[in-house]
């Protein structure tokens, strides 16, 4: 029988994260003779990503709004099995809070069960850190009215819920993922009268060697660009949605041409019609357990944090890995590889062989070369949709950029020029802002860039709320 999360046994290998990577990197580990974790904060493999409808809503075919389904419909298949053969532990509902050292050595990891918040432990001898990502968001005026969401949240309540946020939606920010978006809400009956893309895609035209060794990349880009032109969307590059307007929910948004830094350009502003606005500005890795644990970080090329890792996917903390987009937002293909090469490093290190020296299998090899050509893909992507310093021109004073606490952009710039902050660490202790539920996730880009100042990680020893009730319940050793 799989170990339950009261076990104390210990597993090989505990991976956090249920999306592509995870779901990779734990299958290949039990097809290598590992037993493995598997824990998840959702209640369904496949993550953000690969989210689809509860059984409940009947959906027909689910696979029909996702792109490379049947990889993760192999993968669950997989999980199933070796789930069902003892090999893998496959614990959804489990958000884990902290990882901490094992008593003998591994590393002890704490979680957050069901919607009790029970405690729940695994025991493993290695980690891998699957944690995917979050959207960044950018604030303007009246970003904060019902029917304004976000770009992955539009996406995912078509995908889970079968619903849209609107009959006519534009769809703006900036990134491939709003070409998807916009394609999937179309042919879900939704009128999308424009796509608003920040960036131009002209500045791809600087990475031609990357786009070349990746024409699978170029036809994906060409299918979603026919399903604009069959749905009649219109493709605005260069611009961005930089006001909505509305009383009780949003019913226009007023759209701008940006300049080079993207600086909204006087007298471009036009108004747009609609009852919904889905927009996000790319991804965010969300690092705060890779970040407890003391890893080492980078400035990835979308201005965003991302984890340093090695060929292998060790991070700089020896008997931890990591996959997909903690080392960096890549898309769910680079995830799945990630995943399965860090699935492979882990079984070598485990069995005792050297891991450097050692020579590499053929299909290791293999994922090595996949990794790095989509690798250099996704640099080229985050490079040529990296928000410009200019657009906190379209934010006014009495903006709210943090929505927890309610922090307006004017009250953060009165703590950079009047009270001396210079890093968003002081601004938030000047002014809470990033001190709320969400802890950052919302608005720590858009109060660095304030600031004046690249993102920071913050280290943190939870990585989310956690009931008193559950830390007065941990070993006097780890309390």
């Amino acid at each position: 029988m799989p170990n339950s999360p009261s076990d104390p046994s210990r597993h090989d290998l505990a991976v956090i994260g249920a999306g592509p990577a995870g779901l990779a990197a734990a299958v290949t580990a039990a097809d290598l003779g590992l037993t493995v974790a598997l824990l998840d904060a959702g209640d369904r493999p496949g993550g953000q990503y690969y989210r689809h409808p509860a059984p409940g809503l009947g959906a027909a075919r689910p696979e029909a709004l996702h792109h490379g389904w049947p990889a993760f419909a192999a993968r669950e298949a997989r999980l199933r099995a070796h789930e069902g053969a003892g090999r893998v532990a496959y614990l959804p509902g489990h958000h884990v809070w902290t990882v901490v050292p094992a008593t003998g050595g591994g590393w002890t990891l704490h979680a957050a069960v069901g919607p009790e918040e029970t405690r729940g432990t695994v025991t493993a001898t290695a980690v891998l850190l699957a944690t995917g990502a979050y959207e960044r968001q950018l604030p303007f005026p009246g970003w904060t009215l019902p029917g304004v969401v976000g770009a992955g949240g539009a996406q995912a309540m078509l995908k889970a819920g079968l619903v849209l946020p609107g009959r006519r939606v534009v769809v703006a920010g900036s990134g491939p993922l709003l070409l998807a978006v916009a394609g999937s809400l179309a042919a879900a009956g939704a009128r999308v009268p424009a796509v608003v893309e920040a960036a131009s895609y002209l500045a791809y035209a600087g990475r031609v060697p990357a786009l070349l060794r990746n024409p699978g990349k170029l036809a994906e880009g060409a299918v979603f660009g026919g399903a604009l032109l069959r749905h009649q969307v219109r493709l605005l590059t260069r611009h961005a949605v930089v006001e909505a307007h509305g009383d009780d929910r949003v019913e226009a948004v007023t759209v701008a041409r940006l300049d080079r830094d993207w600086r909204p350009v006087p007298g471009t502003g036009r108004r747009i019609p609609c009852d919904a606005l889905a927009v996000g500005h790319g991804l965010v890795p969300q690092l705060e357990l890779a970040t407890g644990l003391g890893c080492e970080t980078r400035l990835a090329a979308d201005g965003t944090v991302a984890l340093v890792l090695d060929g292998e996917q060790r991070t700089s903390v020896a008997g931890v890995w990591a996959a997909g987009e903690t080392g960096g937002v890549g898309g769910a293909q680079l995830a799945l590889t990630e995943g399965e090469l860090a699935a492979r490093s882990i079984a070598t290190e485990l069995a005792a062989r050297p891991p450097q020296g050692t020579p590499r299998s053929g299909g290791t090899v293999r994922l090595v070369r996949r990794r790095d050509r989509l690798r250099a893909f996704a640099e080229a992507m985050g490079a040529a949709h990296r928000p410009g310093p200019g657009w906190t021109g379209w934010v006014t004073d009495g903006t709210d950029v943090c929505r927890c606490e309610e922090v307006p952009a004017g009250r953060i710039r009165e703590a950079v020029t009047a009270l001396g902050a210079q890093d968003p660490r002081t601004v938030k202790l000047l002014t809470r802002a990033g001190m709320g539920w969400c802890q950052g996730r919302m608005c720590g880009q858009a109060v660095a860039a304030l600031a004046g100042a690249d993102p920071q990680p913050e280290r943190r020893p939870l990585s989310c709320p956690v009931p008193l009730g559950r830390l007065a319940e941990l070993p006097p050793a780890e309390g």
